[in-house]
């Protein structure tokens, strides 16, 4: 019997990396990433589709209307969505499905999906998140000082989160992302059905 694919929710300040596991999960254990919509400008280098679908801000608000996401939210001037078809489609197929979205969208996503597993991700500390801002080397002071900001508002919603995993090295981070999936997948909760299976089988022994 296929089990549903678990929904995995991934946070974290801008900077912290969430990206780079995300990405790390799908290349090393097989997970699906869903890509989200955003109304911000491409990065350089990178792709419409593969990076994120870029979208004007008419469109996405068209989307919204069709109720086309399972969630979207604001964030620094911009909006970001998830594609519901997409996700739906993975589960169904078995697949774990990683959401890289914001604070706001996270718990949005817990209410529609309360075995949604919430995962923050963050720098091993506020100074190391600076750095890795300013050494991006991609966005003028003036951004960054709004994104620390940002952080701060998001670090009140810490709370919220299942678990909190620290970026400091990404190998590792990777693999306890990873290892917080499966444990989850084997609670008893998570094989209820497969335990009644099991019970039938031994009354037909």
């Amino acid at each position: 019997m296929k089990k549903k694919g678990s929904l995995i929710v991934i946070s974290g300040f801008s900077g912290a990396g969430k990206g780079t596991v995300a990405k790390r999960l799908v290349k090393d254990y097989g997970y699906s990433l869903s890509v989200s919509a955003t109304t911000r400008a491409p990065r350089e280098g990178e792709v419409d589709g593969v990076d994120y679908y870029f979208k004007s801000e008419a469109d996405f608000k068209n989307l919204i209307d069709y109720n086309g996401f399972i969630e979207y939210a604001r964030y620094v001037d911009n909006y970001y969505g998830t594609p519901r078809a997409f996700v739906e489609k993975e589960l169904a197929a078995g697949k774990n499905v990683i959401l890289e979205i914001e604070v706001q969208g996270a718990l949005n996503i817990k209410d529609q999906y309360p075995d949604a597993i919430l995962i923050f991700i963050t720098a091993p500390s506020v100074e190391a998140l600076k750095a890795r801002l300013i050494g991006r080397g991609t966005e003028e002071e003036a951004v960054v000082a709004k994104r620390m900001k940002r952080a701060s508002e998001e670090a009140e919603e810490i709370d919220n989160y299942e678990y909190i995993v620290i970026n400091d090295d990404l190998d590792e981070c990777v693999h306890n992302v990873h290892s917080i999936v499966v444990s989850r997948r084997c609670e008893l909760k998570q094989n209820l059905d497969f335990i009644e299976e099991t019970k039938k089988g031994f009354e037909q022994i």
